[in-house]
């Protein structure tokens, strides 16, 4: 039986589509990808690489169809692990994965609520889908909701949430709102779910249990919502930095609307220093006028949306979201939705970009052990253990390699884990009171004495999220994962 169209994908069919690439110079060019030989060379004009793989292979070739190496190398490493025990594209994270996982919700946290002083929130994960404002959101996303019955009420159908809008819009709807309010930025971490289709599930580029911190911005007009949008712009254009990841700049627009507001585009390319891929539509196909896209590179030249911000003309006047004026008129809110991005897709990205280099290397930040000291023998690993426990007081994640293994077995291990640094530990290091610290991308080793070495490891730390080792410092004493 031939599945029924939803009414989005029924106005999505009218509307005619325009490609273009977009400069920080201002400099246009319209992009016909129905003839990727002529979009090849505007690429090779361009001469940037993200935008040139984004295009190529998502836009044009579709997806790639290889399985991403992550999925193998995440479970080799023992940080994240299927659950068959559990529903298809549901995962557990094991104590290496979880750091990295905690870490990243650390950083969305820095720029959610210190950077931009968002009020945080936290509101239920089931709904009750009879409410009209959740079926009407939710219908829109055919077939991807999960839906839970309850064992009292057999006839109530009530549904997970897929986005943090449900709970939020809720609140709004009965807050009391002044002009002298906005704007107002609100922050929930939240936990969603999408009845993915089994075909498209893929580690965790795509899957049907997620994490999503999103933030919410509420302004008076037009004015202040573009300033709102170019501000989470450029949040999340600090986060991809931060992580590393290859990304490619994308927006999608109404025509109308991207011609008169082109140069707010242009300055945030100016901002990433990056082109960006324009989709322009003939008219509006959802809520928002116009939405920007950070799409992460993997290394099978697929892409996955990361940050989103989206400038909302439509929904406020839907869920009645409004506030008082200085004339005391009540007017309804221009909302910016955003995500900072689900942290799965963040770990995928991550991951997938440390696989592309060599040496492969996880952000420092991120190392789940970012120094290892191997004792040369039994009779050195007590002073390696009292170096180890200075240098994880002081904010270095520093683990102990005890084993009764050779100096050059342990050497391959700590390169098989990717540590950044290592420290062989003997009589030398005993006599002189000088450490020997070997840097894996470099293979350079340095003689540092104990404050030289804590305050090289400190800033390469540089003022990132930390927390402590999620393991025993004694590689002795860890357990054995298996994904």
């Amino acid at each position: 039986m031939e599945r029924k169209k939803t009414q989005r994908e029924i106005i999505s069919e009218k509307i005619a589509r325009n490609h273009y690439i977009l400069t920080p110079k201002g400099e246009e060019y319209k992009l016909d990808l129905n003839q990727p030989e002529s979009v090849k060379e505007i690429l090779e004009k361009i001469d940037n690489e993200e935008l040139k793989i984004y295009i190529l292979y998502n836009e044009i070739r579709n997806v790639s169809l290889k399985e991403p190496p992550s999925i193998k190398e995440m479970q080799r490493q023992q940080l994240v692990g299927y659950a068959p025990e559990a529903d298809s594209g549901h995962f557990k994270f094991y104590p290496k994965g979880t750091l990295i996982f905690n870490l990243l919700v650390d950083w969305c946290y820095e720029i959610a609520v210190k950077r931009l002083n968002c009020l945080q929130i936290e509101t239920p994960i089931v709904y009750d889908w009879s409410d009209p404002e959740i079926k009407e959101q939710g219908e829109s996303f055919h077939e991807r909701h999960y839906t839970v019955k309850c064992p009292d009420e057999p006839e109530k159908e009530l549904v997970m949430r897929f986005a943090g809008d449900f709970g939020l819009f809720k609140i709004m709807k009965k807050a009391k709102l002044s002009y002298k309010n906005l704007p107002l930025r609100i922050y929930e971490f939240s936990k969603s779910f999408r009845y993915e289709q089994r075909g498209e599930l893929s580690g965790l580029k795509r899957l049907r249990a997620f994490h999503m911190p999103d933030v919410h911005s509420f302004t008076t007009d037009l004015v202040a919502g573009w300033e709102e949008f170019k501000e989470l712009y450029k949040q999340y254009d600090d986060l991809a930095k931060g992580t590393g990841v290859k990304y490619a700049i994308v927006f999608r627009v109404v025509e109308d609307f991207y011609k008169k507001y082109k140069d707010q585009i242009v300055e945030m390319l100016k901002y990433s220093n990056a082109p960006a891929f324009i989709e322009t539509l003939s008219s509006m196909k959802h809520y928002w006028a116009v939405k920007h896209e950070f799409q992460g590179i993997d290394s099978v030249n697929g892409a996955t949306q990361l940050s989103t911000v989206q400038l909302d003309i439509k929904d406020a006047k839907t869920y009645g979201i409004t506030y008082l004026d200085k004339d005391g008129e009540e007017k309804g809110c221009i909302i910016v939705h955003s995500s900072i991005g689900s942290i799965e897709r963040w770990f995928y990205c991550i991951l997938e970009k440390a696989l592309m280099t060599k040496p492969r290397e996880w952000p420092f930040w991120l190392s789940p052990t970012q120094l290892r000291i191997a004792p040369v023998s039994e009779k050195y690993v007590s002073r390696s253990i009292e170096i180890s426990n200075k240098l994880n007081q002081e904010g270095i994640r520093t683990d102990v390699d005890d084993r009764n293994l050779t100096i050059s077995k342990k050497v391959l291990d700590s390169e098989r884990e990717w540590v950044p640094y290592l420290i062989v530990y003997g009589e030398k290091e005993s006599k002189e009171n000088l450490y020997s610290l070997r840097e894996r991308r470099s293979g350079k080793i340095e003689m540092l004495t104990e404050r030289e070495l804590i305050n090289k490891l400190k800033e390469k730390q540089d003022n990132m999220p930390w927390r402590p080792l999620p393991l025993p410092v004694l590689l002795s004493k860890r357990p054995i994962f298996y994904g």
